[in-house]
């Protein structure tokens, strides 16, 4: 079963991705901001309990998604997981321009089942 994180501080957007993910057979962990994310993240124990691909937002209180973006490919542990960014904000790709853990990039807003079919992309790119 393929795992995902789902990183937004818009609640009613996690929740229609979890349910989407989940209906597709994805194992779904969620944060609502960076700093919760990446606690999370360091708090996991078992390789295989380190998602298969993020989705994460780039405006976001406490740690923003490019800080986090960052901190994740400094990281050995997690620089290998996919990550498609999502933002309202179509410069902002600039930004993680040499980012080698970046997967795809996905404006705000966008249709779900589009989404599950880049994530599903991103997991089957680990392999």
């Amino acid at each position: 079963m393929p795992k995902v994180m789902i990183i937004d501080d818009e609640k009613d957007l996690v929740y229609l991705l979890k349910i989407v993910f989940e209906k597709e057979g994805f194992e779904v962990s969620e944060a609502f901001d960076g700093n919760e994310a990446y606690e999370k993240l360091s708090a996991v124990d078992n390789m295989d309990d380190i998602p298969d691909v993020i989705l994460l937002d780039v405006m976001m209180p406490e740690m923003d998604g490019y800080t986090l973006q960052a901190k994740l490919q400094e990281n050995e542990k997690f620089n290998k997981i996919p990550i498609i960014i999502l933002t309202a904000k179509g410069q902002m790709r600039d930004l993680f321009e040499l980012s080698s853990n970046v997967f795809a990039f996905v404006e705000k807003p966008f249709e779900p089942k589009n989404l599950l079919e880049m994530a599903k992309d991103a997991v089957n790119s680990r392999k």
